[in-house]
């Protein structure tokens, strides 16, 4: 494959990712404001305030790397790397959470599985195809 292919290959990839982050950051931000905010909770089941208000608050960088991978910021990589480190430990934190008899619903396992698996494959497109790219041209590598 030519060098410029895979260059295209690789923009048309952190757009797709773009796209994704900010419609998952849309979802997430009007699925835990119904639980959080509309009366939403008895509907939620057994769900896990502290995971509700991460993925929520989350939900505002969700859209703001998003945006930023659209218009391919270098910081942008650094805030999925961050979303995905954060969600990762909040993940473990749900972990400790449920070793120690806590309430919960399977749907949050499924869920958080989702998040940090689709966080760290998006900071890694975007560590790839964004920052690192950016890093060479600034350094003159």
């Amino acid at each position: 494959m030519p060098a410029g292919s895979a260059c295209n290959l690789g923009r048309a990839a952190v757009r797709v990712a773009a796209v994704v982050a900010v419609l998952f950051g849309a979802a997430t931000l009007a699925s835990g404001g119904r639980v959080l905010f509309s009366g939403g909770a008895a509907a939620a089941g057994n769900f896990v305030p502290f995971v509700v208000w991460f993925n929520f608050l989350a939900g505002f960088a969700y859209v703001a790397a998003g945006a930023g991978l659209w218009l391919r910021r270098p910081w942008a990589a650094r805030l999925a790397l961050a979303i995905a480190a954060m969600t990762a430990l909040a993940f473990a934190a749900l972990g400790v959470h449920i070793v120690s008899g806590g309430a919960y619903e399977m749907r949050t396992l499924a869920a958080m599985t989702l998040r940090t698996l689709t966080w760290a494959g998006i900071a890694a497109l975007a560590f790839f195809v964004v920052d690192l790219p950016q890093h060479r041209r600034e350094s003159g590598a």
